[in-house]
């Protein structure tokens, strides 16, 4: 019973993991923690980017968390094998397939993996640390949801360039003295 209630909590840390992940994604990386996060929206030029930081801080806390679960306070241990768990795949998933950082190139063609490449191409296409969609790493909301919502973005935006560009003109008749 014991194997069974600690792989639920690895599990059930994983899925967890995915929110939290999505959440510190939007709020932090594309937020104050923009600073370590905007390397990894621009072309890399070694093997590691300042934005890695962020895998080595969830590490440290999985590490204090199975050292303090093997050290007596159960489930802390099987929290952060969870943790740790996410992190493979997050490496695997975002860091090989999405980003190439594998020494080899797979480009999904069909299914699940297809569809968390496309969306992760579409977070990048946005540049910059305002305006982005799809901020998992595991989970990929439909490809054809995140294109309107670029595109509906895309149209406001233009919209409101030419509203503030039609007022800047309107402004501007309105000084010119009239002859």
């Amino acid at each position: 019973m014991h194997v069974l209630l600690n792989t639920l909590i690895v599990v059930l840390t994983v899925a967890s993991m995915e929110v939290v992940a999505t959440l510190a994604h939007k709020y932090i990386m594309h937020g104050f923690g923009w600073g370590w996060h905007r390397s990894h929206h621009e072309p890399r030029t070694g093997w590691f980017e300042r934005n890695d930081l962020y895998a080595v801080v969830f590490a440290l806390l999985a590490i204090v968390l199975i050292a303090y679960g093997t050290a007596g306070a159960w489930p802390l241990q099987w929290i952060g094998a969870g943790m740790t768990a996410y992190g493979v795949i997050y490496f695997v998933l975002h860091d090989g397939l999405v980003h190439k950082r594998w020494p080899f190139s797979l480009i999904p063609r069909r299914g699940y993996m297809k569809r968390l490449y496309k969306a992760h191409r579409l977070h990048h296409a946005v540049k910059g640390r305002h305006g982005g969609v799809s901020f998992g790493f595991i989970y990929a909301p439909p490809v054809e949801k995140l294109e309107a919502t670029l595109r509906r973005r895309k149209a406001a935006n233009a919209g409101a360039a030419k509203g503030s560009m039609s007022a800047e003109s309107s402004s501007a008749e309105r000084e010119t003295p009239a002859r």
